[in-house]
Parts: structure tokens; sequence; C-alpha cells
């Protein structure tokens, strides 16, 4: 017989909600609980919750912890709370064969810990909000081995270079697993198809430069001992992991913004170049608050 769950009400910001099983370890290398997962998520959400802010969630669920079976989740479930805010939303080309799913979006605490008490440990946002163009370019950096985040690092501050010739600010971060992302406050004033073509212009450039360090090809067989410029991010249809979401690792590592000099550093081999923990992650919100509030003020319009 399965044990009886254990469910303890709370009430956050005037919403009624149970959370259950606080000490099943989904991270079990680390020993890292669920009720762990809610205190982060709780305790990160001044500076997660503006950037969940009228974005269509797709979550990452681990029932079971990392080492169990995971899926993907972008329709709210069965259960969802009255009270959590949903959105319908076409999905061209889904694998439902559905026209449209009811998004959650996360606009307040309550509705993330509700999020993490599913066991919700990855989340994943569009370049866009609700209804809107996209406000944000991001320029995904994936190493292919041996090359490795000290890599990525250089190839950021040369892409920071870049975009910085056409007046665009990009904000850089870890992916929480191998790589690092950069996000760039745009406009918000021209759609998908221009901004990913940006990107893509702006990857081959590159790859062209430094073609022994850089490839903007999709293809496995090119990407050993390079960085791939994931400029396919900036599709309508894409996802990129939330600052500060949770990854699914051994360890509970974040997807952790960074200052440029950390990224110099790295690049240098100054500052050990790896990817932050949960604790990490909270200390540094502690001392550096969120290095990404440039995200949420719109910026220029893409050549």
């Amino acid at each position: 017989m399965a044990p009886e769950r254990v469910r303890f009400p709370v009430h956050i910001e005037g919403r009624d909600l149970e959370l259950s099983n606080l000490d099943k370890v989904l991270y079990p290398a680390a020993g890292f609980t669920k009720g762990e997962v809610i205190d982060y998520y709780t305790r990160i959400a001044p500076l997660l919750l503006p950037h969940l802010k009228d974005r269509a969630l797709t979550r990452i669920r681990f029932p079971n912890g990392v080492g169990g079976a995971s899926f993907f989740e972008k329709n709210a479930p069965a259960g969802t709370p009255s009270w959590v805010r949903r959105e319908t939303l076409p999905v061209p080309g889904s694998t439902k064969a559905r026209e449209t799913l009811d998004f959650v979006v996360a606009d307040d605490l309550a509705t993330l810990v509700w999020i993490a008490n599913l066991a919700s440990l990855e989340l994943h946002t569009p370049q866009w909000r609700v209804g809107k163009h996209p406000d944000l370019l991001v320029v995904d950096l994936d190493p292919g081995a041996p090359a490795g985040l000290k890599e990525c690092a250089a190839v950021a501050v040369l892409v920071r270079d870049r975009l910085a010739e056409d007046g665009l600010d990009a904000y850089p971060k870890t992916s929480g697993k191998k790589g690092m992302q950069l996000c760039v406050p745009i406009s918000g004033e021209q759609d998908s198809e221009v901004v990913s073509g940006y990107a893509k212009r702006v990857a081959e450039e590159l790859s062209k430069r430094v073609p022994g360090s850089i490839t903007a090809k999709m293809a496995k067989a090119v990407r050993p001992g390079k960085i791939f410029i994931d400029w396919s991010q900036n599709a309508a249809a894409k996802t990129t992991v939330a600052p500060y979401s949770l990854r699914a690792q051994d360890s509970p590592s974040a997807s952790a913004p960074l200052t440029w000099d950390e990224v110099a550093a790295m690049a240098l081999g100054e500052l050990s170049a790896r990817q932050f923990t949960s604790a990490e992650v909270l200390s540094r919100a502690e001392e550096h608050g969120d290095l990404l509030q440039g995200l949420l003020t719109p910026g220029p319009r893409v050549p």
C-alpha cells in the first residue's frame, strides 16, 4: 500500500493551497528535498517573478526526482486552482495535435509555490510576453566537448562586443547545465522571424571570423571542440530556461546571472568557470540583487 500523502495547508498572499511530501528527495546525490525546492523558489521569487511575468510557462516536472522519469508540461494540469492565471494560446506543430493549449502564467508567489509543489524543477519561457512580439533576443552558447564553460565565456565576450556594434546590450547568465546564455532586451516591435534572422546573421558572421572555435551549424558532427551559437532559440515556438530556474542535475544547480567582469575572468582562467548551486545563487542574489534587471526595460530594434 502506498504511503499516505502528508499535506500542509498554507496561505500565501490571499491564496490557499496545500503542499505535500515536503521530505521527498528530488536530488538524491545531494539529499535535496521537495521542501528545499519550494524554499528556494520562495526565496528567489522577488528576483525571478518579474522575468516570468506575462510569459507562457513550460515546466519540466520530475515527480520522482532527477533520477526518475520527467515530462514537459505546457498545459494547465487537472486540478489547477481557479486563481492560477491561464492563457489559451496557439501551439502550431503540437505533438498532441491540438491547436491551442491553456498555458500557466506565473505572475505571483502563490502560483510559483504551487508549481514547485508539483515537482516542476525547471521553468522555461519564450522570448515574448502574452500577445506581444519578442522583447528579448537570446544567444544560447552550447559547448561541444572538450570545450566547456570557459570557452563559452570567451565566445560570450565576442558576441557581446558584436551586439554592441548594433547598439544592443547583452546580459550573461549560466544555463545551469553546460553552457551560457546572453539575454538582450529589444523593442518588442518586431516579430520572431526578424529577431531570429538577425541572431542567425550574427552567429554566422562570428563563426566565419573564428571558425576554429565557433559554429553556427546545428549538426552535432561539427560541434566537438567548438561553441555552437544557437540562434534558433529566438523562434516563436522555442523556450529558454528562465533566470534563476533550477536545473535537473546531480546537484541543485540554477541558471545564474553573471557580471561581465566574471565572464572575462572565466575566459582568462582567472576564475573557475562552473555552474552555481541554488544556495550560491541565493547568496549571489543577496550580494548583487538582480543582475538581469536591465532585461525588464525594452531595448532598441534589431537591425
